[in-house]
């Protein structure tokens, strides 16, 4: 969690260094008067370029493309000092989220490595476990029935005996 916390500081911290001044956190008020009628005036303006809404939702607002909501204002008016620190935090954010991505990367193998380890116990497990049986006489094999046949299993007993 603090990694993730971390990253969002570096996140502010390099926000502050493209706008120039430090990281504060506005809070804007309206009032419901002025924002109804700025929407009625929106609503009037859109309505004329694109015509009526569909099914005549008048309370539906016209969304904004992506491309016209998002407005980069690039680094042609930083300085070097600016561009320099902003290359730090970059920098420092990138090993920050390689880190944690090499870290879940780390939980995902152990994990895999362990699930891999509690099935082949289980395995040997069931193999301990298992009442093993010696068939010396080899012709009784003739002898016995399809499904007993199928029961029975080659093993190598060298060990066992």
């Amino acid at each position: 969690m603090t990694q993730e916390t971390e990253a969002d500081e570096v996140s502010l911290r390099i926000q502050s260094i493209l706008s120039g001044s430090q990281p504060q956190e506005q809070y804007v008020k309206t009032s419901d008067s002025s924002s109804s009628d700025d929407d009625d005036d929106a609503a009037k303006k859109s309505s004329q370029v694109r015509g009526k809404r569909p099914g005549n939702r008048f309370w539906k607002k016209d969304r904004k493309r992506f491309s016209s909501v998002v407005a980069t204002r690039g680094l042609k008016r930083i300085t070097w000092n600016q561009k320099e620190k902003l290359r730090q935090e970059l920098k420092h954010a990138k090993e920050l989220s390689r880190s944690l991505k090499d870290e879940r990367a780390r939980v995902k193998q152990e994990l895999r490595e362990r699930r891999q380890e509690n099935i082949k116990r289980r395995e040997e497990n069931a193999r301990k476990a298992e009442i093993v049986q010696v068939i010396k006489n080899t012709s009784k094999l003739k002898r016995l029935k399809k499904k007993q046949l199928r029961t029975i299993e080659k093993r190598d007993t060298s060990g066992k005996v």
